[in-house]
């Protein structure tokens, strides 16, 4: 699997779009395991750079706390709410099949699918719009 250079890594971590070379180094960036926690690790670093400054002002431990933690508390909760959102759009902005987010979920998890099937028959055709766990 062919990984991005420094400049690359950089532009993907802002947003830009990967060549297709990338591909695979995409999707098991996006779906493969420890998504979330790269994901998590790569939004925790802006606000805590643009928080940071706060804690050089004259003032006591408990203000700076008061100051800096529900805002990067906040962020962090925004992020995680939100991780499969936006791995989605970016796993589509590569050119790749957005229900590969759940890919994990569902490998984890076939052996109660396959429970299910064995004892009430497969789902009906019109129960499909609701194997993907896209919000939209």
């Amino acid at each position: 699997m062919k990984r991005p250079n420094a400049i690359q890594y950089l532009g993907y971590v802002f947003g830009r779009r990967l060549p297709a070379e990338f591909r695979d180094w995409v999707r098991n960036d996006l779906a493969g395991p420890g998504a979330i926690r790269r994901h998590m690790i790569r939004y925790a670093i802006p606000p805590f750079l643009v928080l940071a400054p706060f804690w050089l002002l004259p003032a006591s431990f408990y203000v700076h706390l008061e100051m800096t933690a529900p805002i990067y508390i906040w962020s962090l909760l925004m992020a995680l709410a939100l991780n499969k959102v936006w791995r989605r759009h970016r796993l589509a902005q590569h050119g790749l099949d957005a229900n590969l987010v759940d890919e994990l979920n569902r490998q984890k998890n076939a052996h109660i699918h396959d429970a299910y099937i064995a004892k009430y028959g497969p789902r009906p055709e019109e129960a499909k719009w609701q194997a993907n766990s896209s919000p939209f």
